[in-house]
Protein backbone atom coordinates (compact mmCIF):
# COMPACT_ATOMS: atom_id res chain seq x y z
CA UNK A 1 0.00 0.00 0.00
CA UNK A 2 1.14 3.29 -0.79
CA UNK A 3 1.58 5.50 2.19
CA UNK A 4 3.55 8.43 0.71
CA UNK A 5 0.47 10.88 0.19
CA UNK A 6 1.04 13.85 2.43
CA UNK A 7 -2.35 13.63 4.29
CA UNK A 8 -0.99 10.04 5.95
CA UNK A 9 1.92 11.42 8.00
CA UNK A 10 -0.12 10.90 11.43
CA UNK A 11 0.30 8.67 13.91
CA UNK A 12 -0.72 5.09 13.14
CA UNK A 13 -4.23 3.99 15.07
CA UNK A 14 -2.90 1.04 16.75
CA UNK A 15 -3.34 1.70 21.01
CA UNK A 16 -3.02 -1.24 24.06
CA UNK A 17 -5.47 -2.56 25.57
CA UNK A 18 -6.46 -0.57 28.75
CA UNK A 19 -5.11 -1.98 32.03
CA UNK A 20 -6.16 -1.75 35.64
CA UNK A 21 -2.75 0.42 35.95
CA UNK A 22 -2.77 3.05 33.10
CA UNK A 23 -2.06 6.38 34.08
CA UNK A 24 -4.41 9.26 33.17
CA UNK A 25 -1.50 10.60 30.74
CA UNK A 26 -1.08 7.52 29.23
CA UNK A 27 -5.26 6.76 28.18
CA UNK A 28 -5.03 10.30 26.60
CA UNK A 29 -1.95 9.62 24.53
CA UNK A 30 -2.63 6.48 23.50
CA UNK A 31 -6.46 5.95 22.95
CA UNK A 32 -7.76 9.37 22.60
CA UNK A 33 -7.34 8.99 18.94
CA UNK A 34 -10.17 10.13 17.00
CA UNK A 35 -13.54 12.63 17.30
CA UNK A 36 -13.77 14.69 20.18
CA UNK A 37 -11.17 12.60 22.58
CA UNK A 38 -8.62 13.75 19.50
CA UNK A 39 -9.55 17.06 20.47
CA UNK A 40 -9.31 16.61 24.27
CA UNK A 41 -6.20 15.00 23.63
CA UNK A 42 -4.86 17.99 21.15
CA UNK A 43 -6.13 20.36 24.19
CA UNK A 44 -3.91 18.52 26.44
CA UNK A 45 -0.65 18.51 24.39
CA UNK A 46 -1.75 22.72 23.84
CA UNK A 47 -1.96 23.23 27.57
CA UNK A 48 1.24 21.36 28.77
CA UNK A 49 3.02 22.43 26.22
CA UNK A 50 2.47 25.83 24.96
CA UNK A 51 0.29 27.66 27.66
CA UNK A 52 2.36 26.32 30.45
CA UNK A 53 5.72 27.39 29.81
CA UNK A 54 7.22 29.90 31.86
CA UNK A 55 6.73 33.31 29.55
CA UNK A 56 2.99 32.40 29.19
CA UNK A 57 0.36 34.32 31.18
CA UNK A 58 -2.72 32.45 31.27
CA UNK A 59 -6.31 33.66 32.06
CA UNK A 60 -9.04 31.52 32.58
CA UNK A 61 -12.97 32.07 32.23
CA UNK A 62 -15.42 30.01 34.11
CA UNK A 63 -19.25 29.87 33.15
CA UNK A 64 -21.65 27.17 34.45
CA UNK A 65 -22.30 25.88 37.77
CA UNK A 66 -19.09 24.41 38.35
CA UNK A 67 -17.76 25.26 41.41
CA UNK A 68 -21.32 23.90 42.79
CA UNK A 69 -20.29 20.10 41.35
CA UNK A 70 -16.76 21.12 43.17
CA UNK A 71 -14.86 22.19 40.28
CA UNK A 72 -13.21 24.82 42.59
CA UNK A 73 -11.44 22.39 44.87
CA UNK A 74 -11.27 19.83 42.75
CA UNK A 75 -9.53 21.07 39.96
CA UNK A 76 -9.38 25.08 40.03
CA UNK A 77 -7.50 25.60 42.68
CA UNK A 78 -4.70 23.00 42.11
CA UNK A 79 -4.22 24.52 39.29
CA UNK A 80 -3.82 28.02 40.85
CA UNK A 81 -1.73 26.53 43.40
CA UNK A 82 0.81 24.96 40.44
CA UNK A 83 1.12 28.58 38.85
CA UNK A 84 -0.65 26.87 35.51
CA UNK A 85 -4.17 29.88 36.39
CA UNK A 86 -2.60 33.18 36.53
CA UNK A 87 -6.23 35.29 36.46
CA UNK A 88 -9.49 34.65 36.36
CA UNK A 89 -12.99 36.21 34.83
CA UNK A 90 -15.88 33.91 36.16
CA UNK A 91 -19.75 34.58 36.77
CA UNK A 92 -20.88 35.63 39.69
CA UNK A 93 -22.71 32.72 40.49
CA UNK A 94 -19.36 30.50 40.72
CA UNK A 95 -17.72 32.60 43.29
CA UNK A 96 -21.19 32.91 45.80
CA UNK A 97 -21.28 28.86 45.56
CA UNK A 98 -17.90 28.74 46.13
CA UNK A 99 -18.19 30.52 48.66
CA UNK A 100 -20.65 27.73 50.50
CA UNK A 101 -17.97 25.92 50.61
CA UNK A 102 -15.26 27.88 52.33
CA UNK A 103 -17.95 29.10 55.18
CA UNK A 104 -18.71 25.09 55.84
CA UNK A 105 -22.25 25.15 54.30
CA UNK A 106 -22.87 21.55 52.03
CA UNK A 107 -23.53 20.66 48.45
CA UNK A 108 -24.92 16.87 47.80
CA UNK A 109 -25.78 14.63 45.10
CA UNK A 110 -29.14 14.31 44.28
CA UNK A 111 -31.51 12.71 41.23
CA UNK A 112 -32.26 15.43 38.81
CA UNK A 113 -35.32 13.74 37.81
CA UNK A 114 -37.40 14.69 41.65
CA UNK A 115 -40.42 16.08 41.46
CA UNK A 116 -39.10 19.72 41.92
CA UNK A 117 -42.46 20.64 43.57
CA UNK A 118 -41.99 18.03 46.62
CA UNK A 119 -37.94 19.03 46.79
CA UNK A 120 -39.31 22.78 46.90
CA UNK A 121 -42.16 21.94 50.01
CA UNK A 122 -38.79 20.48 52.14
CA UNK A 123 -36.58 23.37 51.63
CA UNK A 124 -34.41 21.76 49.20
CA UNK A 125 -32.53 23.95 46.37
CA UNK A 126 -31.07 22.05 42.97
CA UNK A 127 -28.44 22.44 40.21
CA UNK A 128 -29.67 19.52 37.84
CA UNK A 129 -28.09 16.95 40.15
CA UNK A 130 -26.73 19.12 42.99
CA UNK A 131 -28.92 19.25 46.13
CA UNK A 132 -28.37 21.89 48.66
CA UNK A 133 -30.67 22.97 51.54
CA UNK A 134 -32.51 26.69 51.20
CA UNK A 135 -30.29 27.65 54.40
CA UNK A 136 -27.06 27.82 52.80
CA UNK A 137 -28.21 30.45 50.47
CA UNK A 138 -29.63 32.10 52.98
CA UNK A 139 -26.33 31.91 55.18
CA UNK A 140 -24.37 32.73 52.63
CA UNK A 141 -26.26 36.26 52.16
CA UNK A 142 -25.94 37.10 55.66
CA UNK A 143 -22.06 36.18 55.46
CA UNK A 144 -22.03 38.83 52.33
CA UNK A 145 -23.86 41.58 54.33
CA UNK A 146 -22.02 41.15 57.35
CA UNK A 147 -18.72 41.31 55.61
CA UNK A 148 -19.97 44.50 53.05
CA UNK A 149 -20.54 46.13 56.22
CA UNK A 150 -17.10 46.31 56.91
CA UNK A 151 -15.02 50.03 56.91
CA UNK A 152 -12.81 48.68 53.76
CA UNK A 153 -15.61 47.52 51.85
CA UNK A 154 -17.29 51.72 51.69
CA UNK A 155 -15.39 52.56 48.37
CA UNK A 156 -15.49 51.67 45.02
CA UNK A 157 -13.90 48.83 43.52
CA UNK A 158 -12.86 46.97 40.69
CA UNK A 159 -14.45 42.99 40.99
CA UNK A 160 -10.64 41.60 41.77
CA UNK A 161 -10.61 44.26 44.90
CA UNK A 162 -13.77 43.03 46.41
CA UNK A 163 -13.09 39.38 46.01
CA UNK A 164 -9.60 39.71 47.32
CA UNK A 165 -10.85 41.53 50.46
CA UNK A 166 -13.71 38.85 50.21
CA UNK A 167 -11.05 36.06 50.10
CA UNK A 168 -9.45 37.37 53.20
CA UNK A 169 -12.73 36.83 55.31
CA UNK A 170 -13.65 33.08 53.63
CA UNK A 171 -10.15 32.15 54.87
CA UNK A 172 -11.16 33.37 58.23
CA UNK A 173 -13.65 31.45 58.45
CA UNK A 174 -12.47 28.25 56.70
CA UNK A 175 -9.62 28.48 59.46
CA UNK A 176 -11.83 28.72 62.44
CA UNK A 177 -13.91 25.83 60.89
CA UNK A 178 -10.64 23.64 60.30
CA UNK A 179 -11.02 23.53 56.59
CA UNK A 180 -8.25 23.79 54.22
CA UNK A 181 -8.77 24.70 50.25
CA UNK A 182 -12.36 24.39 49.92
CA UNK A 183 -12.53 27.93 48.42
CA UNK A 184 -10.90 29.39 45.33
CA UNK A 185 -11.71 32.68 46.94
CA UNK A 186 -10.04 31.64 49.77
CA UNK A 187 -7.29 30.89 47.70
CA UNK A 188 -7.29 33.52 45.18
CA UNK A 189 -6.26 35.94 48.25
CA UNK A 190 -3.40 33.74 49.63
CA UNK A 191 -1.87 33.64 45.64
CA UNK A 192 -2.59 36.91 44.79
CA UNK A 193 -4.75 35.73 41.92
CA UNK A 194 -6.92 38.12 40.58
CA UNK A 195 -10.80 37.05 40.20
CA UNK A 196 -13.15 39.50 38.14
CA UNK A 197 -16.64 39.54 37.09
CA UNK A 198 -17.93 40.53 33.91
CA UNK A 199 -21.36 41.39 34.98
CA UNK A 200 -20.98 41.57 38.81
CA UNK A 201 -24.79 42.87 39.32
CA UNK A 202 -26.04 39.26 37.79
CA UNK A 203 -25.59 37.22 40.91
CA UNK A 204 -26.34 36.24 44.74
CA UNK A 205 -23.26 38.51 45.71
CA UNK A 206 -24.72 41.45 43.14
CA UNK A 207 -28.33 41.24 44.60
CA UNK A 208 -26.75 41.71 48.00
CA UNK A 209 -24.53 44.38 47.36
CA UNK A 210 -27.41 46.15 45.86
CA UNK A 211 -29.66 46.00 48.98
CA UNK A 212 -27.23 47.43 51.36
CA UNK A 213 -27.14 50.02 49.24
CA UNK A 214 -30.68 50.49 50.04
CA UNK A 215 -29.09 50.98 53.19
CA UNK A 216 -26.55 53.73 52.89
CA UNK A 217 -23.50 51.15 51.81
CA UNK A 218 -21.26 52.50 49.98
CA UNK A 219 -19.79 49.74 48.02
CA UNK A 220 -19.81 49.78 44.00
CA UNK A 221 -18.43 47.83 41.57
CA UNK A 222 -15.99 49.84 39.20
CA UNK A 223 -16.19 47.92 35.41
CA UNK A 224 -14.70 50.34 34.31
CA UNK A 225 -11.58 49.07 36.05
CA UNK A 226 -12.62 45.50 35.26
CA UNK A 227 -12.43 46.28 32.06
CA UNK A 228 -8.69 48.43 32.02
CA UNK A 229 -6.98 45.66 34.30
CA UNK A 230 -8.00 42.61 32.39
CA UNK A 231 -6.35 44.40 29.69
CA UNK A 232 -3.43 45.60 31.19
CA UNK A 233 -2.55 42.22 32.57
CA UNK A 234 -2.89 40.57 28.91
CA UNK A 235 -0.92 43.99 27.61
CA UNK A 236 1.76 43.55 30.10
CA UNK A 237 2.30 40.19 29.13
CA UNK A 238 3.09 40.79 25.84
CA UNK A 239 5.26 43.82 26.08
CA UNK A 240 7.38 41.69 28.72
CA UNK A 241 8.33 39.41 25.93
CA UNK A 242 5.80 36.99 27.25
CA UNK A 243 2.92 35.55 25.80
CA UNK A 244 -1.19 35.71 26.67
CA UNK A 245 -3.33 32.49 26.63
CA UNK A 246 -6.56 31.76 27.46
CA UNK A 247 -8.33 29.03 28.98
CA UNK A 248 -12.53 29.40 28.26
CA UNK A 249 -14.34 26.73 30.48
CA UNK A 250 -17.81 27.35 28.84
CA UNK A 251 -18.62 30.62 26.82
CA UNK A 252 -21.22 32.99 28.10
CA UNK A 253 -20.36 36.59 29.51
CA UNK A 254 -16.96 35.67 30.96
CA UNK A 255 -15.56 34.09 27.29
CA UNK A 256 -16.21 37.40 26.18
CA UNK A 257 -14.53 39.63 28.91
CA UNK A 258 -11.46 37.05 28.78
CA UNK A 259 -11.28 37.71 24.87
CA UNK A 260 -12.09 41.64 24.54
CA UNK A 261 -9.09 42.10 26.29
CA UNK A 262 -7.30 42.59 22.97
CA UNK A 263 -9.89 44.93 20.97
CA UNK A 264 -9.99 46.72 24.00
CA UNK A 265 -5.53 47.18 23.60
CA UNK A 266 -5.83 47.55 19.80
CA UNK A 267 -8.77 49.02 18.69
CA UNK A 268 -10.17 51.38 21.66
CA UNK A 269 -6.42 52.27 22.89
CA UNK A 270 -4.73 52.04 19.81
CA UNK A 271 -1.62 50.07 20.95
CA UNK A 272 0.22 47.83 18.46
CA UNK A 273 -1.26 43.87 19.12
CA UNK A 274 -2.16 41.26 17.47
CA UNK A 275 -4.15 38.89 19.96
CA UNK A 276 -3.77 35.83 22.42
CA UNK A 277 -1.32 33.42 21.61
CA UNK A 278 -3.04 30.58 22.93
CA UNK A 279 -6.86 29.54 22.87
CA UNK A 280 -8.23 26.74 24.33
CA UNK A 281 -12.31 25.77 24.58
CA UNK A 282 -14.55 23.52 26.55
CA UNK A 283 -18.05 24.23 25.41
CA UNK A 284 -21.01 22.38 23.78
CA UNK A 285 -22.35 25.18 21.90
CA UNK A 286 -23.09 25.07 17.95
CA UNK A 287 -21.60 27.21 15.72
CA UNK A 288 -24.26 27.86 13.61
CA UNK A 289 -26.75 29.46 16.13
CA UNK A 290 -24.54 32.75 16.15
CA UNK A 291 -24.28 32.32 19.93
CA UNK A 292 -21.19 33.60 21.65
CA UNK A 293 -19.96 30.23 23.10
CA UNK A 294 -19.94 28.54 19.85
CA UNK A 295 -17.67 31.61 18.46
CA UNK A 296 -14.61 29.27 16.84
CA UNK A 297 -11.19 30.90 17.42
CA UNK A 298 -11.08 32.18 13.70
CA UNK A 299 -14.05 34.15 13.91
CA UNK A 300 -12.12 35.72 16.82
CA UNK A 301 -8.88 36.50 15.16
CA UNK A 302 -11.32 38.14 12.56
CA UNK A 303 -11.84 40.68 15.81
CA UNK A 304 -8.58 40.46 17.01
CA UNK A 305 -9.08 38.62 19.66
CA UNK A 306 -6.65 36.18 18.84
CA UNK A 307 -3.11 36.35 16.94
CA UNK A 308 -3.58 34.82 13.35
CA UNK A 309 -0.41 33.66 13.34
CA UNK A 310 -1.21 31.61 16.17
CA UNK A 311 -4.32 29.71 15.18
CA UNK A 312 -2.92 26.54 14.66
CA UNK A 313 -2.37 27.01 19.02
CA UNK A 314 -6.06 26.72 19.12
CA UNK A 315 -8.41 23.98 20.14
CA UNK A 316 -12.10 24.04 20.27
CA UNK A 317 -12.86 20.92 22.19
CA UNK A 318 -16.68 20.01 22.15
CA UNK A 319 -17.03 18.47 25.89
CA UNK A 320 -18.79 18.71 28.69
CA UNK A 321 -16.56 21.19 30.90
CA UNK A 322 -17.42 18.78 34.11
CA UNK A 323 -15.61 15.58 32.67
CA UNK A 324 -12.95 18.00 30.12
CA UNK A 325 -11.65 20.29 33.82
CA UNK A 326 -10.34 17.39 35.63
CA UNK A 327 -9.03 15.44 33.11
CA UNK A 328 -7.26 17.95 32.32
CA UNK A 329 -6.18 19.09 35.38
CA UNK A 330 -5.03 15.58 36.30
CA UNK A 331 -2.97 15.34 33.04
CA UNK A 332 -0.74 18.86 33.54
CA UNK A 333 -0.18 17.47 37.08
CA UNK A 334 1.59 14.83 35.83
CA UNK A 335 3.11 16.61 33.41
CA UNK A 336 4.27 19.70 34.08
CA UNK A 337 6.21 21.19 37.13
CA UNK A 338 4.38 23.71 39.29
CA UNK A 339 5.21 26.98 37.82
CA UNK A 340 6.12 30.47 40.33
CA UNK A 341 3.16 32.57 41.20
CA UNK A 342 2.65 35.74 39.35
CA UNK A 343 0.55 37.48 42.15
CA UNK A 344 -0.99 39.81 39.08
CA UNK A 345 -3.46 41.36 41.59
CA UNK A 346 -0.27 42.82 43.76
CA UNK A 347 0.36 44.47 40.05
CA UNK A 348 -2.51 46.16 39.02
CA UNK A 349 -1.98 49.57 38.96
CA UNK A 350 1.24 48.81 37.72
CA UNK A 351 0.10 47.49 34.80
CA UNK A 352 -3.02 49.88 33.99
CA UNK A 353 -0.44 52.64 34.52
CA UNK A 354 2.43 51.24 31.93
CA UNK A 355 -0.64 50.83 29.88
CA UNK A 356 -1.78 54.32 29.99
CA UNK A 357 1.67 55.57 29.20
CA UNK A 358 1.82 53.85 26.22
CA UNK A 359 -1.82 54.96 24.73
CA UNK A 360 -1.21 58.12 25.30
CA UNK A 361 1.93 58.02 23.11
CA UNK A 362 -0.57 57.11 20.34
CA UNK A 363 -2.75 60.13 21.18
CA UNK A 364 -5.60 57.58 21.41
CA UNK A 365 -5.74 58.80 25.65
CA UNK A 366 -5.58 62.83 26.39
CA UNK A 367 -2.44 63.61 28.55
Amino acid sequence: MNNQSRFLHGQRIEPPPIEANISIVDLIDTTFNAYNAARFREACHLFVERMLADDVTVGMSISGAMTPAGLGMAAIIPLMRTGFIDWIVSTGANVYHDTHFGIGLEMRRGLAGLDDRVLREEGVVRIYDIFFHYEVLLKTDQFFREIISAPEFQHTMSTAEFHYRAGKYVLERSHVLGLKDKSLLGAAHELGVPIYTSSPGDSSIGMNVAAKALEGNRLQFDVNADVNETAAIVYGAKKSGGKSAVLIVGGGSPKNFVLQTEPQIQEVLGLNEKGHDYYLQFTDARVDTGGLSGATPAEAVTWGKVDPDRLPDAVVCYLDSTVALPLLTAYAMNKRKPRKAKGLYHRREELVARMKEEATKTGNLAK
